[in-house]
């Protein structure tokens, strides 16, 4: 077994809403627009020594709204976006909601999966996300969360999450502040 100091902190982020406009069920490459500001904090995060895993709930998939290989398309177009070597994983649950699930946010499934296989101390990590459900999955993780209010849900009012901002960049900021505690 790993000792946590060997173990590297990750930054978790939510897909659509977080990192990229949010298109509804997003389904084409075309339809990816990476928000500014979101590769120089990725940059910024990665430096000071944070893996970076993307974990997103699609469950476009499940709906049979889109195919797993047109969800790869998308994901391909992300990753084109924004550069190598940026995000280190990525994690999807394809699961529709209303059915018992292990993966689909709020459940921590991904996060912990994630944790396992990159040797993630969870206790050093974070979760940004745009949606509440995002806060909530952090929480049952055992990481500390940041609500954005760039997805469609602009309310925040209430949230369990440990620190609300405008978008990813000033969510950087508060980890990398964090980081110097």
């Amino acid at each position: 077994m790993t000792s946590n100091s060997a173990k590297s902190p990750a930054v978790f982020i939510d897909r659509d809403g977080t990192l990229m406009d949010d298109a509804d069920y997003c389904s084409r490459p075309d339809q990816v627009k990476i928000f500014d500001g979101v590769t120089d904090a990725l940059r910024r995060l990665k430096d000071a020594g944070y893996r970076v895993i993307v974990i997103t709930n699609q469950s476009g998939i499940g709906r049979g709204f889109f195919t797993e290989d047109v969800y790869r398309a998308v994901e391909a177009e992300v990753s084109r976006q924004l550069g190598d070597g940026l995000i280190d994983a990525t994690y999807f649950c394809p699961d529709a909601p209303g059915k018992p699930s292990k993966c689909r946010k709020p459940a921590p499934g991904m996060v912990l999966q994630a944790a396992r296989e990159h040797d993630i101390d969870l206790s050093r990590s974070f979760l940004i996300g745009d949606k509440e459900i995002d806060a909530e999955c952090a929480h049952n993780a055992g990481v500390r969360a940041i609500r954005v209010r760039t997805g469609f849900d602009k309310m925040t009012d209430g949230s369990c999450a440990d620190w609300v901002t405008e978008d990813l960049p000033a969510a950087a900021k508060i980890i990398l502040n964090e980081a110097k505690r």
